[in-house]
């Protein structure tokens, strides 16, 4: 007798993000997201990355359109009074906190929200590529 395998699920890191931005905004807390700026396709000013993470302050009053949406939170926000539009990858966000009191929830790192492609059925290739890191910004000018 096998077990049946659980159904794949989507990733529950949009839901939670989306869940503790309302309870903090709801709270009249500043809603704050730390960022792993290594994480490929971010967008942000280079300037706003320190130590390899950025925070971005993503209240309604600091940020013009909004979208916490499932694969990315992308909005319109000013660094050093110049407008640039941000865009942070799901798989990218730490964390989402109020600034006035530090609560808030660090995000479980992602399980895979896909069926395993055809090649990982099958097993591992013989020759398989690294994983690619680095620095993946786009500098904003």
């Amino acid at each position: 007798m096998t077990e049946a395998s659980p159904p794949l699920m989507t990733s529950n890191r949009p839901y939670l993000l989306r869940a503790m931005h309302e309870w903090i905004v709801d709270n009249g807390m500043t809603p704050y997201l730390l960022v792993d700026a290594a994480f490929e396709g971010l967008q942000v000013p280079a300037s706003a990355v320190n130590d390899g993470r950025v925070v971005l302050n993503i209240a309604s009053r600091a940020v013009a359109h909004l979208l916490l949406g499932n694969h990315e939170v992308s909005f319109m926000a000013r660094f050093g009074g110049v407008s640039h539009s941000v865009i942070v990858p799901m798989g990218a966000v730490l964390a989402v906190y109020a600034q006035e009191t530090g609560q808030g929830m660090g995000l479980p790192p992602d399980e895979g929200d896909v069926a395993p492609s055809q090649e990982s059925a099958a097993g591992p290739s013989p020759n398989p590529e690294p994983p690619k890191r680095g620095n993946h910004l786009r500098i904003i000018k």
